[in-house]
């Protein structure tokens, strides 16, 4: 998704302008150590930024969303706490880093939960969260950006909207001079 919306659209400009210049994109949803890994840029939500890094914001504060089909709420109900997520197939996120299902972070307020739903579809990615949402497998978490025309168009409804957290917008990183990743 962050490849998609936000670095290919500015970065292909970019090959045409400077044809020796090279880009390697490599997505993925663990904490990657950009310096020991030998990348010169990462992209991470503003909270998860070492302080250490340098950091350029990219896009405001992202505001997650729990979706449903129309015809999955309706054979299904619509949950109306954050505990009756547990009785739901809910489409789930692994996490590279840890291996572990991604527990869903939701506020309301100052009141934050993370609920370790369940279902029977996981993936890695959070376009295939979005097509197995949109054909009625379940619930998702999934940035608002990215459903926003399948809201506005009917073919996903937002459930417990009272409960949906906002992250610190996507950031592009990289280290201080202090800290290159370049090898000699």
């Amino acid at each position: 998704h962050v490849v998609d919306t936000l670095l290919w659209p500015r970065l292909r400009p970019l090959i045409a302008e400077y044809p020796d210049l090279k880009i390697e994109i490599s997505t993925d949803y663990r904490m990657v150590d950009i310096v020991a890994e030998g990348f010169d840029i990462g992209v991470r939500w503003g909270d998860q930024v070492a302080k250490d890094m340098v950091a350029v914001r990219l896009m405001p504060d992202q505001r997650m969303l729990i979706v449903g089909a129309p015809d999955y709420l309706a054979a299904h109900g619509v949950p109306a706490t954050p505990q009756e997520l547990l009785a739901h197939n809910c489409i789930t996120l692994r996490l590279a880093s840890s291996g572990s299902l991604y527990a869903w972070e939701l506020r309301n307020g100052a009141r934050e939960l993370q609920v370790n739903v369940s279902g029977q579809a996981i993936f890695h990615s959070v376009y295939q969260m979005l097509n197995a949402a949109l054909s009625g497998c379940g619930l998702a978490f999934v940035p608002q950006d990215l459903i926003q025309p399948h809201l506005e168009a009917g073919r996903l409804e937002a459930v417990l909207q009272d409960w949906a957290p906002v992250f610190p917008g996507l950031h592009a990183y990289y280290p201080s001079r202090r800290q290159s990743t370049r090898t000699l």
